[in-house]
């Protein structure tokens, strides 16, 4: 797979050896592998770039933000969240779950760890991940090497002509918190899914005038249907009745609860929402109140951008509009390329090339946990499959060895 650790690099550096896997991300993927390890009696390390667990929901994500799944389809395995919680945790309270999870099972990840390298050494069967610390650079060693960075682990901004003459403010919605540094002003969020819905709620909320691009065509569906979870519902369904049947039951119930959504200048994908997000990894839009703002004018839909100029954007449709500042809901994507060396697992996206349900084990100890496209239920699942697969084999070999006792017959 790879060349051995010495012609990766031959500087002294210091050197830990780690007696079971070294975990990479200290996110809800990592903690659930560590969760499971734990279980199965399996040492671990996990290696956290940033000074907390789950960086992404700590420190780049906005204040307004609730879980948009209900509660039970979110939680790590083996510790639900706490009755009391409400249906929809805030993302306070879902920070609050994992900080208990992380105590309950006493995972202790070793954080400011930014791991530079990872390569597997084919002649002593062996993982070096390299990462640095304070400006010191450590090397880990060990026989099984968990990716749990996820699909989230870097922010996606396009090139645009002009951006760099706007003149405004320009963010990624990591970097939003909420709309309170807005009122008043004219704001392009950039992006229609689920983060560029809500935050264009949340400015009108606080009164600015977004305008939303919607430059593909997006499935909205509402939250609820008559009380119930639509995604709860899909579930139920989907035990009884294949796919395409049940995006169809989907698309009809959003018909008569938001009404045609072509009108508002949202137009609807010719493949159904579960089958988009199974193929494709395009999760549908759950409609927390955006539509309402859409329909008063208060949230206006635009077309793709065309370019930039000092105060200005120009539409593909020839418009001009006046805007104050950019936000780009334009999301995240995987950093494995960047640091996983000489490794065929992954494609150029830093994805596993293997589909879903089977993408989370590679050779030579290699594991991918949270890279399902499927959210926290799907990493729980690998989660769970990785921390069985190497507890098989490591209670095999720390089994103590049966002794022999020989009978002498009289």
């Amino acid at each position: 797979m790879a060349s051995s650790i010495d012609q990766h690099d031959s500087r002294p550096r210091p050197c830990t050896w780690v007696n079971g896997p070294i975990v990479v991300g200290g996110g809800p993927s990592g903690l659930a592998v560590g969760a499971c390890l734990r279980e199965q009696g399996v040492p671990f390390v996990i290696l956290e770039r940033a000074d907390c667990i789950a960086s992404l929901w700590q420190k780049r994500t906005y204040d307004r933000l609730k879980l948009h799944l209900p509660k039970q389809f979110c939680q790590l395995p083996k510790l639900p969240f706490p009755a009391n919680f409400p249906e929809y945790p805030t993302k306070r309270q879902f920070i609050e779950y994992l900080e208990s999870y992380a105590e309950h099972f006493a995972i202790r990840p070793r954080f400011n760890q930014r791991v530079q390298s990872a390569r597997y050494d084919a002649t002593t069967g062996l993982w070096s991940v390299r990462a640095v610390d304070a400006g010191t650079e450590v090397e880990y060693i060990g026989r099984w090497l968990v990716v749990a960075t996820g699909e989230n682990a870097e922010k996606v901004v396009p090139e645009l002509e002009g951006l760099e003459k706007f003149g405004g403010d320009v963010k990624h919605v990591c970097d939003y918190k909420s709309g309170e540094a807005y009122r008043g002003q004219r704001v392009l969020v950039v992006g229609c899914g689920n983060s560029g819905m809500e935050i264009s709620l949340d400015l009108c909320d606080h009164n600015a005038s977004p305008s939303m691009v919607v430059r593909d065509s997006v499935h909205v569906l509402p939250r609820e249907v008559l009380g119930k979870s639509t995604f709860e519902l899909a579930v139920l369904l989907l035990k009884w009745l294949p796919l395409w049947v049940v995006d169809k039951i989907l698309l009809v119930l959003a018909w008569l609860v938001l009404g045609n959504i072509t009108k508002l200048g949202l137009k609807r994908p010719s493949t159904g929402p579960l089958e988009l997000k199974n193929t494709l990894g395009r999760t549908p839009v759950l409609d927390v109140g955006a539509l309402a703002k859409i329909r008063s004018g208060d949230i206006k839909v635009v077309p793709g951008i065309k370019r930039f100029s000092p105060g200005k954007v120009e539409l593909v449709d020839g418009r001009l509009l006046d805007v104050d500042s950019v936000i780009f809901a334009t999301g995240y994507r995987s950093n494995v390329p960047q640091w996983l060396q000489g490794c065929e697992f992954f494609d150029k996206e830093g994805m596993p090339k293997t589909p879903f349900p089977n993408g989370w084990k590679g050779d030579s100890g290699l594991y991918a946990v949270g890279f399902t496209r499927r959210g926290l239920s799907g990493a729980s699942s690998d989660a769970v499959r990785i921390a069985m697969d190497i507890g098989r084999v490591w209670k095999e070999e720390t089994k103590p060895a049966k002794r022999l006792i020989t009978c002498h017959g009289r």
